[in-house]
């Protein structure tokens, strides 16, 4: 039998090629890494010579990545990132189910939904510590590349990681306090008519956080860090948002919160993503907890929309 070719390229040759690029130079690299910059100028020449490519090119005093350069980055980025998933699927194996699981949520996901989801899981396997984080857009990806969670509820599925929707159109309504002034309009709104009030959204959680979530410009805007303070806030009449219908279904049932009558962009819809950190290198607990969420959120949104075929008819 033929044996089997192995690569030439060490982890640690990738390892170092990756810090150059992130760090901004060999110097930075080598702080690092804690290694001196001979070692790692060394480890990047190597890796050149061995497959004889230039990775970079000197443009007046700056060297820059090659074509071919930002391909075995990137290349190597994900093998960096594969190699240390494996390691963690292995910790995880050896030590049996996991003792901790960590998840990103997405703000939109109903709470109290998530909450069941994990109570179920309890159930199964107690002694499991669960830390979740609850993200707004960027943050939950973040903490995906970042390796800090397991699992993650998402309104996109990040490129280079694995994952499926859990659910569909969910949709996203305007809406106030039944005193709050726009409904006391008593017509149809327009963007216009809420430039006129107080805007509540959620903070994005990532670092690098934008106003993406704002989506309408206004003169007066709260920005708050979680989805309970903006429900809260808009419950007690001091502003209007868009929030997901099945996420206030309480505060809709109670009379607290109103649809707002918009003339236009009455509603809109997002879809939710389960990804996982480790694509197919999961844990079981990781799994069966995954399983859960997909099973509880389906029948969730079966019932929800069982619940107002009534209202509809």
């Amino acid at each position: 039998m033929k044996a089997k070719p192995t690569p030439h390229i060490t982890l640690e040759q990738w390892r170092c090629l990756v810090a150059v690029v992130d760090a901004g130079g060999y110097v930075q690299a080598a702080e690092a890494l804690h290694k001196s910059q001979s070692s790692i100028t060394y480890a990047v020449q190597r890796l050149e010579h061995m497959l004889d490519v230039k990775v970079f090119s000197i443009q007046g005093r700056k060297a820059t990545l090659t074509p071919v350069g930002r391909m075995l980055y990137q290349r190597a980025q994900q093998l960096l990132e594969d190699s240390l998933n494996i390691e963690r699927a292995a910790g995880k194996a050896s030590a049996g189910w996991e003792s901790e699981i960590a998840v990103a949520v997405e703000v939109l996901f109903p709470a109290w939904l998530l909450l069941e989801c994990l109570d179920a899981f309890g159930e199964i396997s107690p002694q499991t510590r669960i830390n979740v984080y609850e993200t707004v857009l960027d943050g939950g990806k973040e903490l995906l590349k970042r390796g800090e969670v397991d699992l993650a509820i998402l309104p996109q599925i990040p490129v280079g990681y694995d994952g499926s929707i859990i659910q569909r159109g969910a949709k996203i309504i305007p809406v106030a306090h039944p005193d709050h002034p726009l409904h006391q309009l008593g017509r149809e709104l327009s963007l216009r008519d809420l430039r006129k009030h107080r805007h509540v959204v959620v903070r994005d959680t990532s670092s690098e956080r934008n106003d993406r979530t704002y989506t309408v410009d206004v003169e007066q805007r709260w920005t708050v860090t979680n989805m309970a303070t903006l429900i809260g806030a808009v419950s007690r009449g001091y502003g209007f948002a868009w929030l997901m219908e099945e996420k206030i279904r309480h505060e809709l049932a109670a009379g607290t919160l109103k649809p707002l009558p918009m003339r236009k962009g009455r509603e809109r819809f997002v879809d939710l993503y389960l990804v996982f950190a480790g694509g197919d290198v999961a844990g079981p607990g990781v799994e069966r907890l995954a399983h859960i969420i997909r099973d509880r959120t389906q029948t969730a949104c079966a019932r929800f929309l069982s619940d107002k075929e009534p209202e509809q008819r």
